[in-house]
Order: structure tokens, then sequence, then C-alpha cells
């Protein structure tokens, strides 16, 4: 199989020839990720080392030194009687995408190509908003809330359509959903007013052949049910311990596919090799047992949460020598 149709069949639930994954050199990746680029017509008002302005017209800002992405200290949607005037960017621009239309067309079809796209419905929401106004948006501004998150569902689509003429499998985009022992939302207010628009966004990619991936941390089984009745095909969770993979298998294995790392709070940081290894493997049995199911991830920035290469390693040799002969076994 190319590494394009192994990644169809496990999210599929088809057949893979092996558990599809996403590591770093020399293990390699089924997954090609591309992005649209700036605008170029955009000019940033600020734009220094320590404070900055994004394409939504909101200001970033860190100390010096600092490694974080920072936080916004600009919010330009505090008051919705200013969203007629708002600045929302042009993602309907085709010059966003020369740079992912010339990797797919490197690519030769060899790997899934996976593209990330501008859909944030509750981060996006807390940098235009404020956090406060965010959350309480449900309760204080209904109307106003469902407004703009399709005004943010349009820009997405806006995005897909330029990704569908680029040639990728799926679309990809992140929202952390979760607190550690529960959702940050209620959810059925979660149901009420976000799970709409990510059906809305959803049905239209598959409408458009493509497949649907979202990262989201925390402890979010009581939404993945909404997200799985919205249409997305793939959750990636970089945590499973404070839910419990058994839980996890026993709800949803077969009817979304996961894409996830060794635990990153937990095993990674506090388990030796061997528990490494062992947790590695039982991802791929609790996951990957219904004839596809499971992709493998690594963490990418390893130094920000303490894993070693040592285990970092063991985890990758697992889902490669494991995952390799795993389907073959069954």
């Amino acid at each position: 199989m190319t590494s394009r149709e192994r990644v169809y069949r496990a999210v599929l639930f088809q057949g893979p020839d092996r558990v599809p994954y996403n590591l770093p050199e020399p293990y390699g990746s089924d997954i090609l990720h591309v992005g649209a680029t700036d605008d170029p017509n955009w000019q940033p008002s600020v734009k220094t080392d320590t404070k900055w302005e994004d394409e939504f017209g909101c200001i970033w800002t860190k100390l010096s030194g600092d490694k974080t992405m920072g936080q916004v200290t600009g919010h330009p949607l505090k008051d919705y009687a200013l969203l007629d005037t708002v600045r929302f960017p042009d993602y309907k621009n085709p010059a966003r995408y020369q740079a992912a239309a010339e990797a797919v067309k490197r690519n030769r079809g060899e790997k899934f190509v996976l593209a990330g796209i501008p859909l944030s419905l509750i981060h996006r929401l807390e940098y235009l908003r404020g956090h406060v106004e965010a959350w309480t948006d449900p309760y204080e501004h209904p109307d106003e809330l469902r407004r703009l998150l399709n005004i943010l569902a349009d820009i997405a689509i806006d995005a897909i359509d330029n990704f569908v003429a680029v040639g990728v499998d799926g679309i990809f985009s992140c929202d952390d959903w979760g607190l550690q022992d529960r959702p940050m939302v209620d959810p059925e207010v979660f149901a009420e007013f976000w799970k709409p628009v990510y059906h809305r966004v959803y049905h239209y990619a598959h409408d458009c052949g493509l497949l649907t991936f979202l990262h989201s941390c925390g402890h979010i089984a009581d939404l993945l049910d909404y997200f799985i009745e919205a249409e997305l095909d793939v959750i990636q969770m970089d945590q499973q311990e404070n839910m419990g993979l058994d839980l996890l298998a026993e709800r949803f294995g077969g009817r979304v596919c996961f894409w996830c790392p060794v635990d990153i709070q937990n095993t990674m940081v506090h388990g030796s090799v061997e528990e490494v290894r062992a947790y590695a493997r039982k991802l791929v049995d609790s996951f990957g047992a219904f004839n596809g199911g499971f992709i493998a991830q690594w963490y990418a920035s390893p130094e920000a949460v303490g894993h070693t290469w040592e285990k970092i390693e063991a985890m990758c040799e697992e889902f490669v020598q494991y995952g390799g002969r795993y389907y073959a076994r069954r």
C-alpha cells in the first residue's frame, strides 16, 4: 500500500496493511502536512519579537526570551457592536495555497496530504472576544455568538475550497476542549452552539471528498459523541489516561479513528522505558482492533513536556515494529 491508501484504510476501518504513523526521523511519516501561507495583501500593524498582530486583528505579547507562543492581550471584538467593522482574514486568495500545491505535486500521491485549516471555534473566540466574554457568550449573547461562529466557519470553508483545488486528502484543525477531568463547557451547551458549526464544516468537507481531523486535548470523552455526530473522522489526542484507554475504546472504538502518542503527561513522563513500550502496544490493541482505527503519533515539542529521547525511541520502535505486524497477525 502507499502511505495515502494506508491512512485512508485506517481512518475508514477498511484494513490497512500496518498501523500508519507520523513520527520523527528516522522513522518517518505516512502523512504530508500542508497549510495556507500568510495573505500577501495583509500587513500587521505591529510586529516585534515580543508584540505582534495576527490576521484577525488580535494583538499578541510575550516576555523577551519566552519560548511559548505568548498570549492575546488585545481583543478586537470586545463589544459585539463592532462585529460589522472587524477585519476578518481572506482565505479565498489562491496565492495562499501555492506552496501547498507545489508540495502536493512533489508528493505524487504517495503520502496522505493533510491540510491545516483556520477552524478554531473556541480559541479564536477567546482571542477575539476575551476569555470571560467567550465563556459567557452562550448565556449573554447567544445570537451574536452563533453569527460569529458561522463567520469563522465561512472562513474555514473558503480554505477548504482552495485545498480541494490543490488536491489534499483531509483537513485538520485544533481546539482544546478539555480540562484535566471534564470538558471546559457543559456538553449540552456545546451541542447547542458549537456542534452545528463543526457539522456544517465537516459535512461540507465530506461533500468535497475530504476526511476530517481534529486535535483536542484534555478530558473530552463527554464531547466525542457530538463530534462523531458532526462527522469528525479522526480525533488527535495527546492525553488518554485521564479518560482511560478502556473507556475510550469501549465507547468510541470503531466509530472514530484515534491519532495518539503515548500519553504525554503521564506514562511518557513518569513511566519506565518498558512501560512506554507496553502503553504503545496497548494503544494499538485498544484503538486499532476495528480493522483500522488508529494512527500513531509523537509529541513534536518533547523538551516542553519532559520527554526523553530514550522513551521517544522506545515508543516509536513499538509503533513501527508492533504496529507493522499487527494486522498480519489478525
